[in-house]
């Protein structure tokens, strides 16, 4: 327990500053507020190097448009961005910790446009103009241009990463995130299965690399699969033209509607997805369930077959793969189908069984977004603004949060190839980000003098980082 110290005037009054205190585990210490040039996130540094590397905000601030009156701006689009994405990367997620981290040297530095000693003098944007910047992202002009960013952040990754060898083969991984919001943002509703109130958004991910390439924001009442069929087919398409590689789209039964495939075929798309069981499934099924002769060994067995389905839904058969499973400690055997349009010739059952439980690791990742990086939606109705205006908001604000998590897990990747072991966001923005630092001002230059936890990982983590090159 701390013990403030006290002096002659007694104890401290209500809202009085605490300018020291004594610890009561050791009175020989005594901690002082002394106002010094200090941080705990030298890590944003990191961050603002891997994402000027990417290039992706500047194309943003010459793609967006800007509206206000050049007369009256004090913080470029370009800055206000830095500060959501770096903000959120290092685990302050809301929009008003820009007004906590207002006078954070580094944070003046990291997210600033000037040079020089000119950042420490300058304002940080508040709330409320991070909050506008979210408006000007929804907008009908911009938010087409933030979804292309986060894109493009992906596909600047992959090839600097690989030294500009593209990719032959990707799979993209679509899934919902819902998201838990409190009170009556529009377009959430109340989702029973959940027992909250949620919107249901839709994430895109490579499940090779872990990037985060697309996130759609849908009402909390949306159907699984709505509006998937005119995303998709896009992400695809851009994937292709900006990597070169052939994308296979991995879905799970929630998506295996008519609407989405039919979308897919009539692009070329190769697909894979599991489905739902249902009466004509299981009566397609029943001849393939019946034990082999002998007794069953002690280890699963598992069988795949190539058959032909056709759902109430869909236009004309379309290829499924049965799968049986046979476990040591149960009388029954198991049985669930997945439906793909793959080739037989070079995806038999069993590689298109493999290919899809690969699907978990996509799922981590997703996960990884929602434990690092805690998304939460919270714009809500203010003045003249309609639902759809709140929607618009909301969305930019999940985009900027992929941002957040492309920009970590750029690092990681790099961390991870430097030291070969795996890491999580968490523990690489606890151990490695998180690091104390002083500034010291002399002669017109700032020497940041980092606490003693960035000797383990920094050099390692800075002779990879000249490898997060953007593409030209």
């Amino acid at each position: 327990m701390f013990q403030p110290e006290l002096d002659s005037r007694g104890p401290l009054a209500m809202g009085e500053r605490l300018s020291s205190w004594t610890p009561s585990c050791n009175g020989s210490v005594r901690a002082e507020l002394s106002g010094h040039r200090t941080t705990s996130d030298s890590g944003a540094l990191l961050l603002r190097e891997a994402l000027d590397n990417s290039g992706v905000i500047q194309a943003l601030e010459e793609s967006l448009v800007d509206r206000r009156d050049p007369l009256r701006i004090r913080h470029s689009l370009a800055s206000q961005l830095r500060t959501v994405v770096l903000q959120r990367a290092m685990g302050w997620i809301d929009l008003d910790d820009t007004d906590t981290l207002r006078h954070d040297p580094l944070w003046q530095l990291a997210c600033s446009d000037a040079r020089g000693m000119t950042p420490l003098a300058q304002d940080r944007p508040s709330q409320a103009t991070l909050s506008r910047l979210l408006a000007c992202l929804g907008s009908h002009d911009n938010i087409d241009t933030v979804h292309e960013g986060l894109l493009r952040l992906a596909i600047w990754r992959l090839a600097s990463l690989n030294h500009g060898e593209q990719p032959d083969n990707l799979t993209l991984d679509i899934d919902g995130l819902p998201i838990e919001v409190h009170g009556r943002q529009g377009g959430s509703a109340f989702h029973g299965l959940y027992g909250t109130r949620i919107y249901s958004p839709l994430v895109a991910s490579l499940a090779e690399t872990g990037d985060m390439v697309g996130g759609l924001l849908r009402e909390g009442n949306a159907g699984p699969a709505e509006n998937a069929d005119t995303w998709i087919p896009h992400l695809v398409r851009r994937l292709n033209e900006g990597t070169g590689a052939t994308v296979t789209v991995r879905i799970d039964a929630g998506f295996t509607g008519n609407d989405t495939l039919l979308a897919m075929e009539e692009r070329d798309i190769g697909y894979l997805g599991r489905l739902r069981s249902n009466n004509t499934l299981q009566t397609l099924a029943a001849p393939y369930l019946k034990r082999p002769p002998g007794r069953p060994p002690d280890q699963p067995r598992e069988w795949c077959h190539d058959l032909e389905y056709r759902a109430d839904s869909w236009p004309e058969p379309r290829r499924v793969v049965l799968v049986v499973q046979e476990r040591p400690d149960d009388l029954l055997l198991h049985a669930f189908f997945l439906v793909t349009n793959l080739s037989r010739y070079h995806w038999p059952p069993e590689k298109v069984l493999s290919l899809y439980r690969k699907r978990g690791s996509a799922e981590a990742h997703m996960g990884e977004v929602k434990s690092a990086l805690d998304v939460h939606l919270s714009s809500t109705d203010r003045g003249a603004s309609t639902e759809q205006n709140v929607m618009d908001r909301n969305e930019a604000s999940l985009l900027l949060s992929l941002y957040a998590y492309q920009v970590l897990h750029g690092l990681r990747c790099v961390l991870e190839r430097q030291t070969r072991q795996g890491w999580s966001l968490i523990r690489m923005r606890e151990q490695v980000l998180k690091v104390a630092a002083t500034l010291i001002l002399h002669a017109r230059r700032i020497t940041v003098h980092l606490g003693a936890a960035a000797d383990k990982w920094w050099p390692t983590l800075l002779k990879g980082l000249p490898k997060l090159t953007a593409l030209r």
